[in-house]
C-alpha cells in the first residue's frame, strides 16, 4: 500500500495536491461521522436545537456584537441599606452591595450561626456548626408554626407521597432504619430506667 493513500488531511489547502493532480480529503474519524444524525432526525427530541434559530432564544434581543463590557471607571453602585443582622465571613470583612435579608439569624440557631462565623471557612467547625444550626432551625420553624396555629404537614413536606409513588424500596429501607434506631433508643432508655430502680 502506498503511503500517499494513508495520508490524513485536516483543513483545506488548495495549493497542496497529490501527484494525481487532485486533492483527496479523508475524514479523521469516519466511524463517528457515519453515526451522526442529521438535524431533521433529531427534531423528535423536545427542545433540541432551540438555540439554532435566534427567534427562539429569549436572550437574543439583549445580546450585542461586540458584547457589552463594564468600563473600568464605572462608579460603584449604591449599597443596599442594612436593616437586619448579616453574618459575614471573617476572611472577607464587609457586607456586599446586595445581600439577603429573608432569614436573619434568630433564636438558638442564630446563636450557633454567629459562633460558626467566628471560625474561618477552611475550619471544619465552621461548617459543622452551620449544619447543626440548620437542623435546629427546622425544629424552630415547626414550633413557630404550631405557636401560630398552623399544623405543618411534615410527612408531605418530606416528600413521602413521591417516595411512595417512585421509590417504594428506598422508603421501606428508611422506615426500617428509623424503626430500628427508635427501638434501640427506647430499649436503652428503658434499660437505664430499670437500672436506676
Amino acid at each position: 500500500m502506498d503511503n500517499r493513500d494513508m495520508t490524513v488531511h485536516i483543513g483545506h489547502d488548495n495549493e497542496h495536491e497529490h501527484d494525481h493532480g487532485r486533492h483527496e480529503h479523508h475524514p479523521v474519524q469516519p466511524q463517528l461521522r457515519q453515526q451522526r444524525k442529521t438535524r431533521e432526525e433529531m427534531t423528535h427530541i423536545k427542545g433540541w436545537g432551540a438555540d439554532l434559530d435566534h427567534k427562539n432564544r429569549p436572550a437574543v434581543p439583549m445580546e450585542r456584537t461586540p458584547p457589552r463590557y463594564t468600563p473600568a471607571d464605572m462608579p460603584e453602585p449604591q449599597a443596599q441599606a442594612q436593616r437586619v443582622e448579616v453574618l459575614v465571613s471573617n476572611e472577607r470583612p464587609g457586607i456586599t452591595q446586595l445581600h439577603g435579608t429573608g432569614q436573619p439569624p434568630s433564636g438558638l440557631s442564630g446563636m450557633l450561626r454567629r459562633a460558626a462565623f467566628k471560625f474561618t471557612e477552611s475550619d471544619l467547625r465552621h461548617w459543622l456548626i452551620l449544619l447543626g444550626a440548620d437542623r435546629i432551625n427546622v425544629v424552630e420553624g415547626i414550633v413557630d408554626d404550631l405557636a401560630h396555629g398552623h399544623v405543618p404537614n411534615i410527612l408531605g413536606e418530606m416528600g413521602l407521597k413521591s417516595e411512595w409513588q417512585h421509590n417504594k424500596k428506598g422508603l421501606a429501607t428508611k422506615v426500617a432504619i428509623a424503626g430500628a434506631v427508635g427501638a434501640a433508643a427506647w430499649f436503652l432508655l428503658k434499660r437505664g430506667d430499670d437500672e436506676r430502680y
